[in-house]
């Protein structure tokens, strides 16, 4: 059912934890399924510099947060922005059909954040 790269990301997440003064935090959740993830964020000059997040959910959930944070780290917040959850299933080499909104979640999550960390430098 899942791909040998998502099962190395559910049982050695990368990232795992939380940011403390985060510059921003975003967040994503599905009341039906029950996921929540939280992407934390700290950015140094238009560079996300580090990544973190907390996520409570099923394998899927747990694994495309970890490569969302891969996938984000080092990258200005502009590249960033354009990660979607294809690019997510892709770097998983696949998710089932079923969990492909745990790539939606781990996308919305961090556009989540960097669109706060944006408001908070705006004002």
């Amino acid at each position: 059912m899942y791909t040998k790269k998502v099962i190395q990301h559910f049982t050695n997440p990368h990232n795992y934890g939380k940011i403390e003064k985060a510059d921003a935090i975003g967040e994503a959740g599905n009341p039906i399924c029950g996921d929540l993830m939280k992407i934390y964020i700290k950015v140094n000059k238009n560079i996300i510099e580090n990544i973190k997040f907390e996520t409570l959910g099923c394998v899927a959930a747990i694994a495309t947060s970890s490569m969302i944070t891969d996938l984000a780290k080092e990258k200005t917040l502009d590249e960033a922005m354009k990660i979607s959850n294809k690019d997510i299933a892709k770097s998983l080499e696949g998710l089932p059909p079923i969990k492909m909104h745990c790539s939606n979640l781990a996308a919305d999550a961090l556009h989540d954040a960097i669109e706060k960390y944006q408001k908070t430098i705006k004002s």
